[in-house]
């Protein structure tokens, strides 16, 4: 770990909320080297937010300097009290990749809790599906360790329980995706809370309820948080009323420094001469008062599908984000999905270019 920040190119905003902004790129090192990474700047967070926005970055720099060199989790690259910067690793967020029936995957993580354990560190947020990354290899890897807490090796009681809820939380996750593989003794597992979880569902997780989802306005939703849930399918009903649409998907893109916003993909008939401003024009006609057209919109050929024939919005969601150099373990082998992608990375982007312009 260096001891001056290392330069950092940014390629893609990851996440942005009131403690910090997660980016994507390359971090430069003093001797040139160049190593993708992901960096947690604290410099956007809010003033209010500042204590509790450095201690987590603390947390999360120790457990990264405890846990190098264990497969699947990311190394450190560098911290001080306003950014931590960590290897990126290459893998998709478990709901994305959705590993039905990948018995291989969850040998895997177990080994990687494993190996967590025996360094003395509980991850306590692995209940989130997108602190799990499904890599190439198909290995398990953790990500977002802010929760983490450190202990002594094989002494701790607290380690013990907190270890066990981690191991809770990836079966919860194999029970959603592979339930059959599910042994005898994780079902028990699964059956049984420990004193701790039983403790914290009565009485902390209300209060981190009320703190992060009434106060903060945060939602532990993978993919968009409370507005795409709530505003999406309004938008998109909205949407198919103009006679001109045939087809829309809107998903979330990290938005300004701690919010969420709303990327919209149309295919319209080729005929038609409908661009954004005016599709954005008769979604603010058409929308319940409160509820606002999305920030982008996006007209292209087609929209991406899977096997069962659905849109495939993770496919666009990091298409949305920039992060396309992701897309090909999502698409596979499926021609006519990667002929819809192509199409859409080929098919210009109006708004982007006007944004670049204004720039």
């Amino acid at each position: 770990m260096s001891a001056a920040p290392p330069l950092f190119e940014r390629a893609a905003v990851l996440k942005s909320d009131v403690f910090s902004t997660v980016e994507r790129g390359v971090a430069v090192t003093a001797t040139g080297e160049r190593l993708p990474a992901i960096r947690r700047d604290l410099s956007t967070a809010r003033w209010w937010a500042w204590p509790l926005a450095r201690h987590f970055a603390a947390r999360e720099a120790r457990a990264l300097r405890r846990a190098a060199g264990i497969p699947g989790v990311p190394p450190l690259i560098h911290a001080d009290r306003r950014t931590v910067i960590r290897g990126f690793v290459d893998g998709l967020p478990m709901q994305a990749a959705r590993p039905r029936g990948d018995a291989a995957f969850f040998r895997s993580a177990r080994r990687l809790l494993r190996r967590l354990r025996r360094a003395g560190i509980a991850h306590n947020d692995l209940a989130k599906e997108p602190n799990w990354l499904v890599t190439p290899q198909g290995e398990a890897a953790v990500v977002d360790l802010q929760l983490a807490s450190l202990h002594r090796p094989g002494r701790s009681r607290l380690l013990r329980v907190l270890a066990y809820e981690d191991l809770r939380h990836l079966l919860k996750h194999k029970r959603k995706y592979h339930p059959e593989g599910l042994t005898a003794t994780e079902r028990r597992i699964l059956a049984r809370k420990s004193l701790f979880a039983r403790l914290w569902m009565r009485t902390g997780k209300p209060l981190y309820r009320l703190v992060t989802h009434r106060l903060l306005g945060m939602r532990d939703r993978e993919g968009g948080g409370l507005r795409l849930l709530a505003d999406g399918p309004r938008i998109e009903a909205a949407a198919r009323s103009h006679p001109a649409v045939r087809e829309i998907a809107v998903v979330a893109f990290p938005f300004r420094r701690d919010g969420i916003g709303l990327h919209a993909f149309v295919v319209a008939d080729p005929a038609a001469a409908l661009d954004a401003a005016a599709l954005r024009a008769h979604l603010r006609a058409r929308l319940p008062p409160g509820v606002a057209p999305p920030e982008r919109i996006r007209r292209v050929p087609a929209l991406p599908r899977d096997a069962a024939g659905a849109i495939a919005r993770p496919i666009l969601t990091l298409i949305a984000t920039g992060q396309t150099d992701q897309l090909a373990p999502l698409i596979g082998g499926d021609a006519p999905c990667r002929a819809a992608v192509e199409a859409i990375l080929a098919a210009p982007d109006e708004e982007a270019a006007e944004r670049a312009g204004g720039a």
